[in-house]
């Protein structure tokens, strides 16, 4: 005796699969070429360039453990990336008076100006990595990942 397969199901889960090996390949295909350029042009790294970007946001500094919850990596990764910066004269740690356990970190004038010049070079790739989609598209693909980063938290969370 045969079983029916319901095929609408299996093609959605089929499709589910493929939706994410695509969205994963795309992802993965920019983030390759990025973190290429980065290191060609900056001798730098994303994750470095990541916590430049997150330190520019908070020009007063920000706390170590704020800054790893932001990035999403442990505390360990932040510490590390935050010697480096600061021994290259990046960043600056700020101690609390009251509390020398608890610091904040800071981006210095010259890490202001590392940052700005890596930040104005990868929007200019990213336009370039992404000039074959017209702006209608664009936008679009914004909508549509917006509305399901949006469902997903708000379902996760839950």
């Amino acid at each position: 005796m045969k079983s029916k397969v319901n095929v609408t199901d299996s093609d959605a889960e089929v499709m589910d699969v493929k939706l994410w090996l695509r969205l994963l390949s795309c992802v993965s295909l920019i983030e390759t070429e990025l973190r290429q350029r980065m290191r060609e042009q900056f001798g730098s790294t994303l994750p470095r360039f990541d916590m430049l970007a997150q330190l520019d946001r908070f020009p007063d500094g920000i706390k170590m453990g704020e800054l790893s919850r932001l990035m999403l990596v442990t505390g360990g990764n932040i510490t590390g990336l935050a010697d480096s910066l600061e021994k290259e004269g990046m960043a600056v740690r700020v101690y609390d008076p009251q509390d020398r356990r608890s610091c904040r970190v800071k981006l210095t004038a010259a890490g202001k100006q590392q940052f700005d010049q890596m930040a104005r070079a990868h929007q200019g790739w990213l336009n370039e990595l992404l000039a074959h989609l017209p702006g209608e598209e664009k936008a679009k693909l914004y909508q549509l990942l917006g509305q399901f980063k949006y469902r997903f938290t708000r379902d996760t969370v839950a």
